[in-house]
């Protein structure tokens, strides 16, 4: 089965959960902004986690050529129809073929379009996800356009008995434009005063239009390192870097794998795809400390609530 792409906003691209094991390498990892939302879809449509699904700001529109099931997710309610029809999101979608499905993403906020057997575009280093700044992966490395024709795997089930699953929504993530972020404190604290470290755990950080795959640019009062330059090292995702300027900046899904700013926490797995989808110019945030252990455990929850329950209808 092929998906047929009628239109596409820009920045809309292919993403699985991302590209791992050649950051030594210098590849960044990217994948999804938005794991849990790319999971969730998945697992509507009965696909594998790491299925390729596709990502977009803005919005896209396609046709299939077979019967076929999707779902998107995202935050605020992404806007779903099928042949201009009103559908739900956060639910499975039995689509016929040659019919449309048009995507568009709440403002300022990601959504994700998962569809049954996943998206089959080439493997570059053991991912099918978009890196655009390196030209490769997703779709010829580039952004979608129209007239793309995406081959989709094998469906793992009847499209039409699947249809109807849906994630409730006291299941989804706690999406939000005010947000509390849980983080992990250094590796460099030495390179901050006491007093920064108290500002950056009380003061509320304002997620500025500087906001993009790489990373989210944050407005607020200056929490500037002693020291502003260390030798370059790995740079994890949610990495909370702070160059001279004092603004910190958290590293996202297309961060460069190393980095010679001081970090002064690292935003936990779990939360970061909440603060990803804080809408720029407009989502707020304070930082809050927690301990490895009870950020594995809340990762391991998320992951547990996405789980589809049955359309009772």
């Amino acid at each position: 089965m092929f998906l047929n792409v009628e239109s596409a906003g820009p920045l809309t691209t292919i993403q699985d959960l991302g590209r791992r094991g050649y950051e030594r390498f210098g590849v960044p990892v990217s994948g999804a902004l938005d794991e849990l939302a790319l999971r969730a879809a998945n697992a509507l449509v009965g696909n594998a986690p790491e299925a390729a699904g596709l990502e977009t700001p803005t919005s896209v529109a396609l046709t299939t050529d077979a019967d076929t099931l999707m779902a998107v997710c995202g935050a605020g309610e992404p806007s779903v129809r099928i042949n201009g029809r009103a559908r739900p999101a956060w639910t499975a979608l039995f689509v016929r073929g040659r019919e449309t499905i048009e995507v568009n993403a709440a403002p300022g906020r990601w959504a994700y379009l998962a569809v049954s057997g996943g998206i089959e575009a080439p493997l570059v280093l053991g991912s099918r996800a978009t890196y655009l700044r390196g030209g490769f992966g997703g779709w010829e490395g580039r952004a979608l356009q129209p007239g793309d024709r995406l081959p989709a795997g094998p469906a793992s089930s009847s499209p039409a008995s699947a249809a109807g699953r849906t994630v409730p929504a006291e299941q989804r993530p706690p999406y939000a434009e005010q947000l509390v972020v849980e983080v992990i404190l250094g590796p460099q604290l030495g390179c901050f005063s006491h007093a920064a470290l108290e500002t950056f755990l009380t003061a509320e950080f304002v997620i500025s239009t500087e906001a993009d795959r790489m990373g989210y640019r944050l407005g607020g009062p200056s929490i500037a390192p002693t020291q502003a330059d260390i030798l370059s090292e790995g740079m994890p995702l949610g990495a909370v870097q702070v160059p001279a300027s004092g603004q910190p900046i958290v590293m996202l899904a297309d961060r460069p794998t190393t980095g010679g700013y001081p970090k002064i926490a690292v935003v936990i797995r779990a939360d970061v795809p909440l603060l990803a989808q804080c809408p720029p110019g407009a989502g707020r945030v304070q930082f809050r400390a927690t301990t490895v252990a009870a950020a594995q455990a809340k990762y391991r929850a998320r992951l547990a609530r996405l789980r589809p329950a049955a359309d009772d209808n």
